[in-house]
């Protein structure tokens, strides 16, 4: 199944850009008429039908909408430090979004080594993937903020509820605390939930190379995120977010 993007859709129809276009009518060789599968980014599948072709766009007909295309039964946000090596990083986003994740934030702690990332460059990894493993939705990706302003931004409770969403906070790292499985963790929130009916969002936050500081632990365990292995193997950090990634996916998707 081939998917094009596009984010320009007003009025039952929709644009491709050059790039797309290009794919589109040069590369596979489509023609006026076709019927092409398009996403929006959001969530939603468009079948469209080629109505003109130009040298920087194609113009498409909006044939039929389908909703929440390739979607799951939850909203998960991972805040990853980058790691040192780019395309380790790369690699784990590709893959987040293959598993199933719906926003990722590159957060800074203090033992980071890396403190920036090209975001137009991660977007269009994140694009690509969704296209490859047939997902209507593209994640969004974050600019860069520290550690501790992404655990502050939820406030301070481990039960995040704004009467249509709750959220469970999880932190991964390598210290000698008592912790709860992924699994144990997940189970244990969706027995306590009131309201079964309502989405569980989940935040997993995955250290650097050099792992947490103790202030950024003590500050995400006081602001409510609840402490988690990943098994008995010391991972990478961009091995145990997609093990992370996985977790979740194995007991929800």
């Amino acid at each position: 199944m081939e998917l094009f993007y596009s984010s320009d859709i007003s009025g039952g129809r929709c644009l491709l850009n050059q790039e797309e276009s290009t794919h589109c009518i040069k590369v596979l060789r489509h023609k006026i008429g076709d019927i092409i599968n398009v996403i929006d980014g959001c969530g939603s599948l468009m079948e469209c039908r080629i109505c003109a072709a130009g040298k920087n766009s194609t113009e498409l007909e909006i044939v039929a909408v389908h909703e929440n295309f390739g979607a799951h039964g939850y909203n998960l946000t991972m805040a990853v430090c980058p790691t040192k090596n780019m395309d380790r990083y790369e690699w784990f986003l590709e893959k987040a979004t293959e598993i199933g994740t719906d926003r990722i934030v590159p957060v800074i702690g203090e033992h980071s080594e890396r403190k920036i990332v090209k975001t137009e460059r991660c977007n269009k990894i994140l694009l690509s993937a969704a296209k490859q493993s047939l997902k209507g939705a593209v994640p969004q990706f974050d600019e860069c903020c520290s550690v501790k302003d992404f655990i502050g931004s939820f406030g301070d409770n481990a039960l995040w509820a704004d009467g249509e969403n709750t959220l469970l906070k999880l932190i991964a790292y390598c210290g000698e605390a008592t912790k709860l499985s992924v699994k144990e963790a997940v189970s244990e929130y969706l027995a306590k939930m009131e309201n079964g009916n309502l989405p569980l969002q989940i935040a997993i936050l995955i250290g650097p190379e050099g792992d947490f500081s103790p202030q950024e632990v003590e500050k995400a365990v006081s602001c409510g995120f609840v402490p988690v292995h990943l098994g008995k193997s010391r991972l990478r950090t961009e091995t145990a977010a997609v093990v992370a990634c996985s977790e979740i996916y194995s007991l929800l998707g």
